[in-house]
């Protein structure tokens, strides 16, 4: 006996501020904006380790771990089984990565329109550096021009 199933098309999840979500692709777009994080670390409910610190890599690799010091997060999405996206009381969404009964809870400290513009800063900063520079550079090669120019 042959059982035909309907060729129905479900849709893709919509999460808004809360869920859980399991695809890879997702959780790696989600933890991608991260910038300045208040990272906590448990075990079966029980703090293990908390600090602050920059997300740096946000990556999927069997081969690698996911790896907290020194005030930087390289995180690896493939040594979680899933990503639990809440909000707490505040209205402040966190992200709980979760494998088995240990969880990383990452608290944004800055959102990515504040991480982006503070990047554009940085950015405008350093061409205005530049910029300084070369003129100076030029400046000094007028001046260097000039006096060789001139009779003893």
């Amino acid at each position: 006996m042959t059982y035909h199933l309907p060729d129905i098309q479900i849709p893709a999840p919509c999460i808004v501020n809360t869920g859980v979500v399991v695809n890879k692709h997702d959780i790696r777009q989600l933890l991608g904006d991260l910038g300045r994080v208040r990272y906590i670390y448990t075990q079966d409910n029980r703090v293990q380790s908390e600090g602050e610190g920059d997300v740096v890599e946000v990556f999927a690799n069997p081969q690698r771990s996911t790896l907290v010091a020194n005030q930087t997060l390289y995180l690896n999405i493939c040594s979680f089984d899933c990503l639990e996206l809440n909000q707490s009381s505040e209205s402040q969404t966190y992200f709980d990565l979760v494998q088995e009964s240990f969880r990383l809870r990452l608290i944004p400290l800055s959102t990515p329109i504040q991480e982006r513009r503070e990047r554009c800063l940085n950015a405008t900063a350093i061409d205005v550096m530049m910029e300084q520079v070369f003129s100076a550079k030029w400046d000094a090669e007028i001046d260097d021009d000039t006096d060789a120019s001139e009779p003893f």
